[in-house]
């Protein structure tokens, strides 16, 4: 029985130990991977959707907690004005989770790119939707808040699809119309924190 006891109490302690080193690991390399998560994951989307500010939108951002997670919006300039924001949304693709960054136009409310961030769809097939400009170009002018054009043409909306690609454009369009909602319910705060840019 004594022995029972002290290997009970060697696993006891050797398990806190380890969970403890686990916690300090994750802590440190945390902003780490935050940062390379910025740099080579969002700040490709960020970049190729806000190409003509005249501010750096990986460093001029905010986070709004959003159903208990904070979730980052990126902010760009118009001659020095701060008048778009990017934020990733998601949705489940052919291959699986898929993100996208959406761009908006605060002043008009209208879609000024998107950017595809993660996906595990099929290459050559679905992967196209991170590099077809035509399928990315059709989300442009659209109001992010209008469910019924941010659908494919096939499903009586204005987006092209991909040849051989449907279920992956349609989870983009998804995740696009899960953006308008997000924008939609925290559209004065967004505003705020985007025009507190200024200065």
């Amino acid at each position: 029985m004594r022995e029972m006891i002290k290997m009970v109490v060697t696993l006891t302690i050797l398990a806190a130990v380890a969970g403890g080193l686990l916690s300090v690991v994750k802590i440190s390399t945390a902003e780490r991977i935050d940062q390379a998560v910025l740099e080579f994951v969002q700040g490709p989307a960020i970049i190729s959707i806000m190409e003509d500010v005249s501010n750096d939108p990986l460093e001029d951002r905010f986070a709004i907690e959003i159903n208990e997670e904070e979730k980052n919006f990126f902010v760009g300039k118009l001659n020095g004005v701060p008048r778009l924001v990017a934020f990733e949304e998601g949705a489940s693709g052919y291959g699986g989770p898929l993100g996208v960054m959406v761009g908006v136009d605060i002043e008009t409310d209208n879609i000024v790119g998107i950017g595809i961030t993660t996906h595990s769809e099929t290459p050559g097939v679905g992967s196209r939707a991170a590099t077809d400009i035509r399928f990315q170009k059709s989300f442009v002018g659209i109001p992010v808040t209008d469910d019924g054009r941010i659908r494919l043409g096939e499903d009586d909306g204005d987006i092209a699809n991909i040849g051989g690609a449907t279920i992956t454009a349609r989870a983009v369009a998804t995740a696009v119309r899960r953006a308008g909602v997000l924008y939609q319910e925290n559209q004065t705060e967004i505003k705020t924190k985007v025009a507190a840019f200024s200065n």
